[in-house]
């Protein structure tokens, strides 16, 4: 069975390309260069003009080797791109202590290498570039070449205003390290859930297309099998009433006729109609999710009210792996029992499943339903102790969604306890058929009898 927790979702994905940092480079090389022939040709300030094109020429010449040494395609290791980074502020700081230190309005530039970090590098990886560039900043605060300026003329800004330069490129480093690292991370994770999802559909649709072969399977069965029900009726005929073989045949035509009755049903699964067992009743629906978790010892108590016959719908892998997760919850977290109110109008379809445990913690209702939140900590029973990925209700809420429901969360009222999660669906989106095996964008509503809540999370 397919354990989400033991995959490695996007680990290679978040390495850097090599080739990002040489076009970034390539880029840096341009700029500096025109940078440094306005200043000396355009404005007419001395600069040191080649020690500064010696430090851009090695940026250029260390491109060139990483462009011939590794392919396109080449992701580093954290550690090769903390350290080309690292090389980028190093260079930066040469060329601003030839040109003026932190009077240098480009001193600002110290902010890129460690942006760049932030995105795609651990914490510590950027936390160490970040003191780098602080460092460098530090050292360009009191000792560098003078500005280029007039000739002639001495420009020289009060070591206050440096100061307070130097305190911005500070505060800056550590609020946009901080922003960028924020915003790529859950970048990150929600691509990481999203790939658990997949996983998840994938499995079903394996799961679907096993109709089309077990159809497949019954169609080239039904031939030898039709041959030996006809040799079994023929030596039927020429054994004699009290003969020795008699009870053998008898045995293998009723046992030919097992097969057919079988090899009929698993041709029928591929099939529109795939007969009353696939149509489920509302009671049916909360019965088959609710089954497995009732071994745990915690009493369910199911109660039924609604206008008219009770709606019936369609077997759904969505909808039963969705369910069957919020019931997973609310048997973790329950004190005494779990409730599940089934309700429903000529419009709509109601469950709500409530446990009397501790609820949600505030700040983690208001992000039910975001990937990598869970509500599993130290109020789980013991037998389900270990920490969860917070995909389950991640999963379940997008999978349920899918069907045309709406999942909202929230805790019982004062002084009650407990969880509550309301599951609401149109009713003609309940009753709607899900789409055959092989349909485009069939992930979700595939045909794959139940779904083991082994799954929840």
């Amino acid at each position: 069975m397919l354990d989400i927790a033991d995959i490695a979702l996007g680990r290679n994905a978040r390495q850097l390309r090599l080739d990002t940092l040489v076009k970034l480079r390539w880029l840096a090389v341009i700029g500096q260069s025109a940078a440094v022939a306005l200043v000396q040709f355009g404005l007419g300030f001395p600069l040191p003009f080649g020690a500064c094109f010696a430090a851009i020429g090695v940026s250029a010449l260390l491109n060139v080797a990483l462009r011939v040494g590794y392919p396109v395609s080449h992701r580093m290791s954290d550690r090769a791109a903390a350290s080309l980074l690292a090389y980028d502020i190093l260079q930066l700081a040469v060329l601003l202590y030839l040109t003026g230190g932190l009077q240098n309005p480009f001193a600002i530039l110290f902010l890129a290498p460690v942006l760049i970090s932030a995105t795609a590098l651990p914490p510590q990886k950027t936390l160490i570039l970040g003191a780098f560039a602080i460092a460098c900043a530090s050292f360009l605060a009191v000792w560098h070449l003078p500005l280029p300026w007039t000739p002639g003329e001495a420009f020289r800004l009060p070591f206050a205003y440096v100061a307070g330069i130097w305190v911005s490129i500070l505060l800056g480093i550590a609020f946009i390290a901080a922003y960028a690292w924020r915003v790529a991370d859950e970048a990150r994770m929600l691509a990481e859930a999203l790939t658990a999802t997949e996983l998840v559909l994938a499995r079903e649709q394996h799961l679907s297309q096993l109709d089309g072969l077990a159809a497949a399977a019954a169609h080239e069965l039904g031939t030898p099998l039709a041959t030996i029900a006809l040799v079994a009726k023929e030596l039927d005929g020429l054994v004699k009433d009290d003969g020795p073989v008699r009870e053998d045949i008898a045995l293998l035509r009723e046992q030919v006729a097992r097969c057919r009755d079988i090899l009929g049903k698993l041709a029928s699964l591929a099939s529109g109609d795939a007969g009353p067992l696939d149509t489920l009743t509302l009671r049916h629906l909360i019965e088959e999710v609710a089954g497995p978790q009732r071994p745990f010892g915690v009493p369910i108590r199911i109660s039924m009210e609604g206008d008219g016959e009770p709606p019936t719908c369609r077997r759904n892998p969505g909808v039963l792996y969705g369910l069957a997760n919020l019931i997973d919850n609310a048997v973790d977290f329950a004190r005494q029992e779990v409730s599940i109110a089934a309700s429903w109008t000529g419009e709509s379809v109601r469950l709500s499943i409530r446990d009397d445990g501790p609820g949600f913690q505030p700040l983690v209702l208001l992000r039910l339903g975001d990937p990598y939140v869970t509500t599993r900590g130290r109020d789980r029973r013991p037998e389900q102790a270990g920490g969860g990925l917070g995909l389950g209700l991640f999963i379940a809420k997008t999978l349920l969604e899918r069907s045309g429901a709406s999942v909202t969360f929230a805790n019982a009222a004062t002084p009650d306890t407990g969880a509550i999660a309301t599951v609401t669906w149109p009713r003609e989106a309940f009753s709607r058929a899900p789409s055959l095996p092989g349909d485009p964008g069939d992930a979700t509503n595939s045909r794959a009898g139940d779904v083991s809540p082994a799954y929840a999370t």
